[in-house]
């Protein structure tokens, strides 16, 4: 859930207010965007990711931050390189290696295994005697 937007990083592009699909902010006074509805926000990481100035922080929790918890504290998730952390995990920003060059997982076959489909054809034999002929089919 969005936790912290930095008046001191945020450069007022609004890319944030953009993105998000839950409408959760509104643009501040000062033009820095404010976190309005917080309870909304689905915890895409949509903002941070798009933030070009790494002033957001979205805490990996799907209900708001206790009042007092280090998940609030921006001081100490500047110091810990965590405002932004998720935009350079995935390799966005200048200078930045994208994330799917190190994506871990299963390893894929270099062509898909054939599907295979039963196809059944319904045929009258005879004197309405009903016969069913299957044949397997390749794609």
């Amino acid at each position: 859930m969005i936790e912290i937007v930095s008046r001191e990083r945020c450069i007022a592009c609004d890319r944030c207010v953009e993105v998000c699909p839950r409408n959760v902010f509104d643009r501040g006074a000062d033009g820095v965007p404010v976190i309005a509805r917080q309870d909304d926000c689905q915890t895409c990481f949509m903002c941070e990711a798009y933030c070009p100035a790494d002033a957001l922080f979205v805490a990996p929790l799907a209900f708001p931050a206790r009042p007092g918890s280090p998940l609030r504290d921006e001081a100490r998730l500047a110091a810990a390189g965590l405002l932004g952390g998720y935009r350079r995990e995935i390799g966005w920003g200048r200078g930045r290696t994208p994330g799917a060059k190190f994506a871990v997982g299963p390893e894929l076959p270099a062509t898909p295994p054939p599907i295979v489909t039963t196809v059944t054809e319904r045929t009258e034999i005879g004197e309405g005697i009903g016969d069913t002929i299957s044949d397997e089919v390749t794609r």
